[in-house]
């Protein structure tokens, strides 16, 4: 039932991408900014009771919903179904990387500096063609991981209750999971959290990327290697993974100096090609939609 689910949830997302109004994510994001600000305080102890309550809640939800269809084997499927379809964002996030292409390759620098924030917190500002090619890259294969890999991940490891758990967590992550002054310590919990959530399906997205790599030209071989080599160039253990595999599968190189508002961070240099275009970022959602289907194959088959 669950394996029906996950497939029947992932053919949704592709056909209809995510709703328009009352998203289920954008309902917990509201739920969770409402208790922080009653929870906010300066210190860890009281971003672990945030984490634990939020994510805690989503997941309770899960598996009050698999109780409820334990013996109701089609209502089971079509819940699994409806919360695939509300934690997947493989569609989405394709829509975004080809809108910017659209953008970069008409020349219209002003319009996807905006577009960019759409997928990733970067100040582009000053950006020029290059270097929005290579953030909106990089940001294709870091959610590939977080946004389709590894909610399908959690939906073969634990059903309902993991798919709304892992987006509860990585939604806490994007709202107070990022360093800043107020989040520092507030938001350690629901980082690490979900750093841990990450682990192995960051690696298994990287693996895949691998795999797919003829899809876009690539050699698997150049790929393995790359990935192996530089994947801990990255800060982050599980962005690095995949951007690092993606980099290697398209023989293009990412990282480098990104700024977060004040904040200047060196995400170090993975692969060896010339820096990404236009071109690049149409393959990598073409890879990133291949990744996907792999996922969700293992998911099934495992399940």
């Amino acid at each position: 039932m669950t394996a029906r689910g996950l497939a029947a949830g992932y053919l949704l997302d592709r056909l209809f991408g995510d709703p328009r109004r009352g998203h289920p994510v954008a309902l917990f994001g509201r739920a969770a900014e409402a208790l922080q600000r009653r929870l906010w305080a300066d210190s860890r102890p009281s971003g672990a009771v945030y984490a634990v309550v939020c994510a805690g809640a989503a997941t309770g939800l899960g598996v009050a919903a698999r109780a409820a269809t334990a013996r109701r084997p089609r209502a089971r499927i079509a819940v699994t179904a409806l919360a695939t379809w509300a934690v997947l964002g493989g569609r989405g996030l394709a829509g975004e990387g080809a809108a910017m292409a659209r953008l970069l390759e008409s020349g219209d620098l002003p319009g996807a500096r905006h577009r960019l924030s759409h997928l990733c917190g970067r100040d582009a500002a000053n950006l020029g063609t290059g270097e929005l090619a290579r953030a909106a890259t990089e940001s294709i294969a870091e959610n590939t991981s977080d946004a389709v890999v590894a909610p399908l991940f959690w939906g073969a490891v634990a059903g309902i209750p993991g798919l709304l758990g892992y987006r509860a967590l990585n939604t806490l992550d994007a709202m107070v999971g990022h360093r800043s002054p107020r989040y520092e310590r507030f938001g350690w919990a629901s980082a690490r959290a979900d750093d841990l959530a990450n682990l192995l399906p960051a690696r298994l997205g990287a693996l895949a990327a691998v795999c797919c790599a003829p899809l876009v030209g690539g050699r698997p071989g150049r790929a393995w290697r790359v990935w192996r080599r530089d994947a801990s160039r990255h800060p982050s253990p599980n962005a690095g993974q995949v951007e690092a595999a993606f980099a290697g599968a398209m023989d293009i190189r990412l990282g480098g100096v990104n700024r977060y508002g004040d904040r200047i961070e060196d995400r170090g240099t993975l692969g060896d090609g010339p820096a990404p275009g236009p071109a690049d970022l149409r393959r990598s959602v073409t890879l990133s939609r291949a990744v996907g289907a792999v996922a969700l194959a293992v998911a099934v088959l495992a399940r």
